[in-house]
C-alpha cells in the first residue's frame, strides 16, 4: 500500500487490462515519462507512464493563446486553469499479490477511481529484478517503445543507486529481444546515457 503521508499523484479515469489513464491530482503535476507507478489495490498493479497531456475539461473546447506568461494569467484570469486538466496514461507491466511479483498482465484491470502512486526505489528495484517486463514494452505498437525502454532502464538503474550490474543485465536482455535488429539495438543502448 501507499507509504504513510505520500499523497496520490492521480486517479484512474479509464482502464483496461493493458493500460490505464489517470487524471493528475495537480494541474501539470503528472509523473514524468518513464516513471514507475502503482495502483494500491489487490493485487498491486505496476505500470510505466508513457503519455502525459494537458487539455481542456470541455471536449469541444480548446485553450486559447493569450500571449501572457502563466503567472500573468493566474493573476488576471485564474478561472482559466480551473478548466484544464492533466492526464497521464501508463502501460501495465505487472502486479504483486500474496504469492509474489508477476511481470505479466493482472487478472483484472485497475478499478475506476483507484489512486495512482509513485513506486518507491525499493519497489522499482524489486520489480525490475528480472527483465521480463521489457518484452511487453517492445511489443506495444501504441507506445513509443524504444523511448519507453530507455526511460524504464534508466529509472530502474537510478532506483538501484546506479548499480552497473543491473545495467549490464538489462542491456543483455535488450540485446536478446532485438537480436535480429542491430540498428535498433545500437540506437537504444547508445541513448541510455547514465
Amino acid at each position: 500500500m501507499a507509504e504513510q503521508g505520500q499523497p496520490h499523484v492521480g486517479e484512474v479515469i479509464e482502464s483496461n487490462t493493458i493500460e490505464f489513464t489517470a487524471e493528475s491530482r495537480v494541474l501539470h503535476g503528472a509523473p514524468p515519462f518513464g516513471a514507475y507507478v502503482k495502483i494500491d489495490s489487490y493485487p498491486i498493479i505496476y505500470a510505466i507512464v508513457y503519455s502525459v497531456a494537458t487539455q481542456s475539461m470541455e471536449p469541444n473546447r480548446r485553450p486559447t493563446a493569450y500571449g501572457k506568461t502563466e503567472d500573468e494569467l493566474r493573476l488576471e484570469q485564474p478561472q482559466i486553469f480551473e478548466l484544464l486538466r492533466t492526464e497521464f496514461t501508463s502501460l501495465i507491466i505487472g502486479y504483486k499479490d500474496d504469492t509474489g511479483i508477476y511481470q505479466c498482465l493482472p487478472p483484472q484491470p485497475p478499478k475506476i477511481h483507484s489512486f495512482v502512486h509513485f513506486c518507491s526505489a525499493e519497489e522499482i528495484a524489486s520489480f525490475t529484478d528480472r527483465s521480463h517486463y521489457l518484452r511487453p514494452i517492445f511489443n506495444q505498437t501504441r507506445v513509443p517503445s524504444d523511448e519507453l525502454t530507455i526511460a524504464a532502464i534508466r529509472n530502474a538503474y537510478l532506483a538501484r543507486g546506479e548499480n552497473g550490474h543491473y545495467l549490464v543485465r538489462a542491456g543483455k536482455e535488450v540485446a536478446r529481444l532485438l537480436k535480429d535488429d542491430y540498428e535498433r539495438l545500437h540506437s537504444i543502448l547508445e541513448r541510455i546515457h547514465v
